[in-house]
């Protein structure tokens, strides 16, 4: 690829990345992961790439993309941001590409400082049933993510963090899905009781079994937060947890 916009990055793949990236000139597939740490695929955030080069043959289907969100709770599509002909576009992408699917890798910005002044909840389950293309201007950067001990998060209005000891460690994702069936789906009902927040149990919760009463419950506390979107799905999250329990 030799076109560049005005501003100096090239019109491809790699370069598109190194402009959202803030990079300090044009890499390729071969050089971007020196600017980033490599994670895995749990750990991806917003902001992240997903890198494929292939060194036999670099022109035989490398190519690179960033990670914009995952749209289903079961992390098998997201949302790549992409540059590939004729234009740069915004594409629900089954993970971890098209083809090549296995030797993609994610990577994490070097340059994404900590941000502990506040977070908000991951982006919520779309329907990805019908893949939806929608091209982005090219020198669109992406929003990237920031880190929150350890972890990547997005940047949100939080309240004061509860002190540790007051709040019961939180179990993980996986604990409050459809069949999931566990005490902490129980510890989690009782407290949104305690909350004013159980309107949804109908005098038939709560209880071990995770369902749409205790996801409609949840997503009524995280829309009292001033969440919307996504960020109320009602699936809790770490900060959704902290903030039920504080």
């Amino acid at each position: 690829m030799t076109d560049y916009w005005t501003d100096g990055y090239r019109q491809d793949c790699s370069g598109f990345v190194s402009m959202a990236w803030k990079l300090p000139g044009n890499e390729w597939t071969g050089s971007l992961h020196e600017f980033g740490v490599r994670i895995t695929k749990e750990e991806l955030q917003p902001g992240d790439m997903l890198l494929f080069h292939n060194p036999a043959n670099p022109q035989n289907g490398s190519h690179v993309v960033l990670f914009g969100g995952w749209t289903d709770y079961t992390h098998t599509y997201y949302i790549a941001y992409e540059s590939t002909r004729p234009h740069a576009r915004r594409q629900t992408t089954p993970y971890a590409y098209w083809t090549n699917s296995d030797r993609y890798v994610p990577y994490r910005y070097k340059g994404v400082k900590a941000d502990v002044a506040g977070v908000e909840e991951t982006a919520a389950p779309q329907d990805t049933t019908a893949p939806q293309e929608t091209a982005v201007p090219q020198g669109t950067a992406v929003p990237q993510g920031t880190k929150e001990e350890g972890r990547a998060v997005h940047a949100g209005a939080a309240g004061p963090l509860a002190p540790a000891s007051r709040v019961p460690a939180y179990p993980g994702r996986g604990m409050f899905r459809p069949g999931a069936d566990n005490a902490h789906v129980t510890l989690l009902g009782k407290q949104l009781v305690r909350k004013g927040f159980g309107k949804h149990y109908a005098g038939t919760g709560p209880g071990p079994r995770w369902g749409e009463a205790d996801r409609r419950n949840v997503e009524a506390f995280q829309r009292s937060q001033g969440w919307r979107g996504g960020a109320a799905d009602g699936y809790p999250g770490p900060e959704t947890w902290r903030r039920l329990f504080s």
